[in-house]
């Protein structure tokens, strides 16, 4: 059995290990080969609760807050209705959360995600994940948001610069940044974080302070609260309205992935995690309620910039403008976030053999791996420049939310490994538990796994593109762990 715990002795129990943090796995046909590899370096615990909370915060908050809530209008169209999809929205990121911080206790090593797959069930699920996270999921996302900046950064220039240079321009900058050591991206993501707080903050304001001045007639109506009788065709466009929900709220994983370098990862990670998604709740929530009532459902559903409209009307073209500074500002922090984070998967994924040695290695003075930051942003600005964001936007949902259903589905193994080996008491041993669990973690297995396969109906052809490119993973992942039987085998 592997034993996913790991005592909890101060900041100094994060290490480098990929992951293991017990005995070799009897049910992990690879154990013996991941012990050997394990490298010497280790990562540097300097994140405290505050910048894991940043993390949590930042890697949900791009720029879809400021234009998915006019996708959500147009296909429900009450205010108790939008706001539902958003309070819904929140409650299944939050048992996200929750199945997040359980696995983070159980396991508070650098990797995230890799990590718990790759001891759940065997070390080639962990790394068809990291694969695919390399090359559809972290890359297309990205690369669509790195865009979405250069669009805003044009606006606010006047249309100078193309955009492509100007995306791959900020992914080189955050790249170098987050090279000079782990505390410099830390305190930029910090920095942005705030602004992008600031922003929502900002917009839910000056929204009220429009509707202090409407004249007492113009009030939006809450009621009805239905805009069709109760049916299953108000369930499924219920269902509908929840997508650009959940993309909005999706990436509280990504604060995971650097739990070998937070302090006392298993007492702060799932604190930040919690109060990370509850924080993203109370912002969502306000924005609409202002957005519905600054513009009512019907003009929220007509605008795809709601956030420029609400500027528009309290303080006129200054305030679109204004705006359209904080957009660009969320988009780029975004980018900030994704490469402290996402890099240090690839690591865990390095230091098990699975990718070149050098991408195991860290920094001398830096502490930090340098080669999977300058990977990311690499693989990152290709995407950019082939002009193909836009369609792997389509591969990421398939990816993305097909192993979120499978990550959250490591909590029974775990669960019963440790049943199997405790007795019946290890269910209740100490530590973070997801509240409602079996039910709450298999509803949350059941909704990602729906989402994936609503997506598959939709986008047949873009999903079996993503299939392909993850199934072309699995050549590759015994190509790499023959590489290194033989290598360790030589020693």
């Amino acid at each position: 059995m592997v034993d996913s715990r790991r005592s909890d002795d101060g900041a100094h129990t994060s290490l480098a290990e990929p992951t293991h943090t017990g005995p070799p796995s009897s049910d992990s046909p690879d154990s013996s080969l991941d012990l050997a590899l394990r490298p010497a370096p280790r990562l540097a615990a300097k994140l405290n609760l505050f910048d894991a909370t940043m993390i949590v915060m930042g890697g949900i908050v791009g720029s879809g807050i400021f234009i998915n809530p006019y996708v959500v209008a147009g296909l429900v169209h009450t205010p108790t209705l939008i706001l539902s999809t958003w309070l819904a929205g929140g409650a299944l990121a939050l048992v996200g959360a929750f199945i997040y911080a359980e696995l983070a206790d159980r396991m508070p090593a650098v990797g995230g995600q890799y990590a718990y797959l790759r001891e759940a069930y065997h070390p080639a699920v962990g790394f068809l994940y990291g694969w695919a996270a390399l090359l559809v999921i972290h890359a297309g996302g990205t690369a669509a948001v790195a865009v979405t900046f250069a669009k805003y950064f044009r606006e606010l220039t006047g249309g100078g610069g193309e955009e492509n240079l100007i995306a791959v321009v900020a992914i080189v900058a955050l790249t170098a940044i987050n090279c000079i050591g782990v505390r410099a991206g830390g305190n930029v993501q910090n920095g942005f974080m705030i602004l992008r707080i600031l922003a929502i903050a900002i917009v839910a304001a000056a929204g009220g302070w429009f509707l202090i001045g409407l004249p007492a007639t113009a009030p939006v109506l809450w009621r009805p609260v239905l805009d069709r009788p109760a049916s299953f065709g108000l369930l499924s466009v219920f269902g509908a309205a929840m997508v650009p929900v959940l993309f909005g709220y999706g990436g509280w994983q990504t604060s995971n992935y650097v739990a070998g370098e937070i302090r006392e990862p298993r007492r702060n990670l799932p604190r930040a995690l919690v109060l990370g998604v509850v924080g993203i709740i109370v912002l969502y929530l306000g924005v609409n309620f202002i957005y519905v009532e600054a513009l009512s459902p019907a003009g929220l559903a007509a605008t795809a910039t709601p956030a420029s409209a609400v500027m528009r009307l309290a303080f006129g073209n200054r305030g679109a403008a204004l705006v359209a500074a904080l957009i660009a500002i969320s988009t780029v922090g975004f980018l900030s976030q994704a490469m402290l984070s996402y890099p240090r998967m690839y690591f865990a994924v390095a230091a098990d053999g699975l990718l070149p040695k050098r991408f195991a290695q860290l920094g001398e003075h830096t502490r930090v791996p340098t080669a999977t930051i300058i990977l990311q942003g690499a693989v990152t600005i290709a995407v950019v420049l082939l002009g193909t964001y836009e369609q792997i936007l389509s591969y990421v949902v398939v990816m993305d939310w097909l192993f979120f259903g499978l990550t959250a589905s490591c909590i029974f193994v775990f669960r019963a490994r440790e049943k199997r080996e405790g007795g019946a008491g290890a269910a209740t041993a100490a530590g973070f538990r997801v509240p409602g669990h079996p039910w709450t973690t298999a509803l949350f297995i059941a909704v990602a796994w729906l989402v994936t396969g609503n997506t598959i109906y939709k986008y047949p052809r873009n999903a079996a593109v993503a299939l392909c490119i993850l199934f072309a993973g699995i050549p590759f992942y015994y190509l790499m762990r023959g590489r290194a039987r033989r290598s360790n085998g030589s020693e």
